[in-house]
């Protein structure tokens, strides 16, 4: 799928907090071109993050799956690209949740 063909990034994350380490994670998915014909889902595995440091991982993530954005440069945060690309982007994080919710 070329960067031109996305239409909208939906990015739905849920994060823990594990008290004992004082550390968060998350995990979530990625839905490209939601409710469109080429709709296509990309999980994001469980990992170390907090804030919004999400949103650059699905957007690797993107990269990495789909091959595309080759004309942004490694520099180029998400939101620049998804602007070059006027690609409509969504972001939900659902904080405060249990470390099994984002094994699902």
């Amino acid at each position: 799928m070329r960067a031109n063909d996305i239409k909208t990034i939906d990015v739905n994350c849920k994060e823990w907090f594990d008290k004992v380490n004082g550390n968060s994670y998350f995990a979530g998915t990625i839905v490209i071109n939601y409710g469109r014909k080429d709709e296509k889902e990309i999980k994001i595995p469980f990992q170390y993050g907090y804030g919004d440091h999400y949103r650059d991982i699905a957007y690797k993530i993107i990269k990495k799956e789909l091959n595309c954005f080759k004309k942004v440069d490694n520099l180029t945060s998400y939101w620049r690209a998804y602007d070059q690309y006027k690609i409509k982007a969504r972001h939900n994080k659902r904080e405060n949740c249990l470390k099994r919710e984002l094994k699902d």
